[in-house]
This record gives structure tokens, sequence and C-alpha cells, in this order.
């Protein structure tokens, strides 16, 4: 029976392993601190292309609030990701390789930023379409790359360290890097917004509403300016062009850059697969398609659909939701950035020590741990009643911002666990309900009030929580039936 994995998958994933991934007699004594330097310059220059892309998108559904101008290009984005995830990742990468899909991935997100000096539909909604064709390849060849790495780096170290935890642990050196862009672009999106303004928090606001009544979960966004003037909704007075010029530069040049340090510092991933037969190799492009699709048909790829659609979910719900019906309702625009800066140090701080928790505590348990917090989070949310106390916001910014790093570390790292020799196909699909998640979030964020949204990403977590558990127990029951056939438990790496 197929619960997930084959039998000759996994005998397939041993070979590739063993055969796979060039030996550690190939390398120099130094070969391990060359690996590391290219996750280190890999993770730097995603860290600065998304202080760019999160500073950006993090204002835009209070910035473009006519219409839902960035609501709507949020969607765009991802849902031009979907369509990206199922039919570009494996081709570009046997195309371009791992190292130049990036780059080439980077340069489509930088029309986005562009579009922020002339923001209207025609160019915001283009340029979000092309930062989803360019997002499905770059997220699927960054988790290819360092999943290959960290089976070479276990082969370098003679097998010492077991594959499994090094794919665990690279993973949370990368988004140490990447969760610091959240600090970066709203650092400085707040530096630049709020410079030249007073000392009070809530001089953004023109309206004198009751904050605790009309803010946090039961905000409802205004579907266009007239609406928003007839209601006694919240009236957000938008940031001077000048400044948000300014920081579309900033943010412009930060991109330039990423690419530019990919390009010439990482090493291609060939250096360490060379011989490595994964599920984009030698095939057609319509055939990659086929295996792509045909994870679809696994058990454990079905039973991780509900978890990976809800980090799309509460992803976006921060990125939107949160700082329109918390932070730019309660304290002002210019203040988005200043709270939101919490949610990256969290992040910064779960993918540092996510790893060493869960090898000492267990994968599952972690998991279980997060969703129950995360749980309690949610219903903390729905009951409280917003102030203008600007360090309350900063507080359950950073507790959403440490479950958001476990929950990326965790399942990102598990589709490479559970799918060894079919990483491209397996991130492919993380991406592809990810973003699924996020444009469903998306799309009704201008619908919904806020306390229903909260409550929809409350369901699909406690869904999503028993099909991941499902798989624990599944394998929790092959490994102890056929010691040895199937990967071992986190807790029981060295």
């Amino acid at each position: 029976m197929d619960n997930g994995r084959s039998e000759s998958e996994s005998n397939g994933a041993t070979d590739a392993k063993e055969n796979g991934v060039a030996t550690a007699e190939k390398f120099g004594a130094r070969e391990n601190y060359r690996i590391i330097k290219n996750i280190s310059i890999l993770g730097f220059a995603f860290m600065i292309h998304f202080t760019a892309f999160h500073g950006t998108s993090n204002l835009q559904s209070s910035v473009h609030s006519d219409g839902s101008l960035g609501a709507f290009t949020l969607a765009s984005i991802y849902g031009s990701l979907i369509l990206s995830n199922i039919f570009l990742p494996v081709m570009v990468i046997r195309w371009l390789g791992c190292k130049w899909t990036i780059v080439v991935s980077f340069v489509a997100y930088m029309p986005y930023i562009a579009a922020q000096f002339f923001p209207r539909f025609y160019t915001l909604i283009p340029a979000g379409l092309a930062v989803g064709f360019g997002g499905g390849p770059l997220w699927c060849a960054k988790c290819t790359y360092l999943s290959v790495i960290a089976e070479a780096f276990s082969v370098i170290k003679k097998r010492k360290v077991k594959a499994d935890y090094l794919i665990v642990k690279f993973f949370g050196l990368f988004f140490v890097f990447y969760q610091l862009a959240q600090v970066l672009g709203n650092l400085i999106s707040f530096s630049v917004l709020s410079y030249g303004d007073g000392d009070t928090f809530h001089n953004a606001t023109q309206n004198n509403i009751n904050i605790s009544e009309t803010c946090g979960a039961n905000y409802i966004a205004p579907v266009d300016r007239q609406q928003q003037q007839e209601s006694s909704s919240v009236d957000f007075h938008k940031p001077d062009v000048a400044k948000l010029n300014i920081l579309t530069g900033i943010f412009l040049a930060c991109m330039a850059a990423a690419s530019f340090s990919v390009a010439v510092g990482v090493d291609s991933l060939e250096r360490y697969d060379k011989n490595r037969t994964g599920s984009g190799t030698g095939v057609s492009g319509i055939r990659m398609l086929i295996i792509t699709a045909k994870q679809f048909t696994k058990k454990y790829q079905l039973l991780l659909l509900p978890i990976t659609m809800f980090i799309g979910v509460e992803q976006a719900f921060i990125a939107v939701d949160f700082t329109a019906s918390f932070v730019a309702c309660g304290l002002g625009i210019s203040y988005i950035g200043y709270a939101m800066i919490s949610f990256g140090l969290a992040n910064a701080v779960a993918a540092a020590v996510t790893p060493y928790i869960t090898k000492v505590i267990g994968r599952f348990p972690m998991i279980i741990a997060t969703a129950l917090f995360h749980l309690a989070l949610i219903v903390f949310m729905l009951l409280w009643k917003p102030t203008d106390q600007y360090y309350a916001y900063s507080i359950i910014v950073a507790c959403w911002g440490l479950a958001d790093g476990i929950w990326l570390i965790q399942i990102n790292a598990l589709s490479g666990i559970l799918f060894p020799g079919n990483e491209e196909a397996a991130f492919s699909n993380f991406r592809l309900w990810e973003a699924t998640g996020s444009v469903l979030m998306y799309a009704t964020s201008p619908i919904l009030s806020t306390f229903t949204k909260l409550v929809c990403i409350m369901c699909v977590m406690l869904i999503g929580t028993v099909g991941y558990t499902t798989i624990e127990v599944m394998e929790y029951r092959i490994k102890k039936g056929a010691a040895g056939k199937r990967f071992e438990m986190i807790q029981q790496a060295s």
C-alpha cells in the first residue's frame, strides 16, 4: 500500500544518497565550510530581497486601500504563484539549474517594486503576476538546493550526522536570515514613513473612532472610498508620496543587490549532485509536469495539504488583515512597520532555535505544542479589545511570528524528508498549496470581517494538525513493522 512513499522510492532515495551525491573523498578538508558559506550567502540574498518584498507588501492593504487595490494585487501574486508551481519549477530548474533559477526569479520581482512609483490597477496587477510566476521556481530551487547540500554535508561527515536532521538544521539557518527580512523591511518602512511625524502613535488617523469597538476582530474593510466616508470606519491618512517613493527606491536597490550576491557568491548545485537522479532529471517537460501532478496521488502529500494551506492563510492574514484591522486602524499606517518588526524578530528566533529544540523533544511534540500555542493566540485575538498601547500589538504579532517560524521550518523540512529524490515535485506542491491558502485569504479580505477570518484560520489549522498527526502515526507503524526502511524520526537522529 502506498502511504506516501513506495519502497522503490525509498530504495531509490538511498541509492541517490550513496551514489548520487559526491563522496567525501572528492572534496577538500574544508568543503563543509564552503557549504556553510553557500547557505549563508543564499540566506543573505533572500534576506535583502525579501526586505524589499515584505516591506512593500505589508503596506499594500493600507496604502492602496481604494477599491481594495492592495489586496487584489497580493491576490494576483499568489494566484499566479499557483499556476507557477504547477507548470514552471521543475522545467525552469532543469533549464537553468538551481542557482540561476534563483537569480532570474529575483529579477522577476523587481517590476512589482518599480510599480509602486505609479500604483494603478494596470501597473500593479501585471507586476504582481510577474512576482507569482517567479516565485514558484524561486522557492522550489531554494528548497532543492538546501536539501541536496544537506545530503552532501552528511556524506562529507561520513554519515556521522544524519541527512534528515541536517535538512532541518540547514532550513533553520536559512530562515534565520530570511526572517530578518521582516525586521529590516519594516524598520526601513517605519523610519522612512514616520520621519517628521509627531510623537503620538495615533496621529495617522483622521476620525474620532472608538478603537476597541471598530478595530481588531470587529473590523470590516470598506470596499471603496465612498463607503469609507459614509461609514464610521477609520479613514487611513496615507503617507506623503515623496516618502513612499524614497522607500520604493531603497527597496528596488535591495532586490538588485540580492540578484548580484547569488550570481557571484553561490556555487552551482552541480558541484554536489553531478550524478544525482532527481525528479526533474533527464525527462521531457511534459513528463516533469506529470511527475509534479503525480504527487497528488501520494497519501502523505494529500495529508500535508491542509497544514500547508494553513501556512499560506496565516501569513496572508498577518500581512493584510492584521496590519489593516489591528495596527493601521488602532495606531496608523506609519506604525505598521514598527509593529511588524516584532514579527520578523520572533520569526528569526524561531528559525534559530527550532532545530535544536526539535532534536531534544522530537518533531511531533514540537508541532503539537505549536498548534496549541497558535490556537490560544487566535482565541485571544478574537476576544481582545484593541487600545492605543502600541506594545500590545507588538506582543501579539511577535507570538504569531514565533508560531509561523516553527510551521515554516518543520513543514518545509518534512516535505524534503518524506519525498527524497522527488524534492522538486514535493516543494512545488508545498508552494502551490501555500499559495492557494494565501489567495483565498486575500480574495476574501475585502468581504469578510476579521472575526470571521480568524475563525476560518483556526479551523484550517485544526484540520491540518489532524492530517499531520495521521502521517506521524502511519510512519510510526511502518517503522515499527519494518525498521530501517523509512526515515527516522527527528528525535532519534544523532
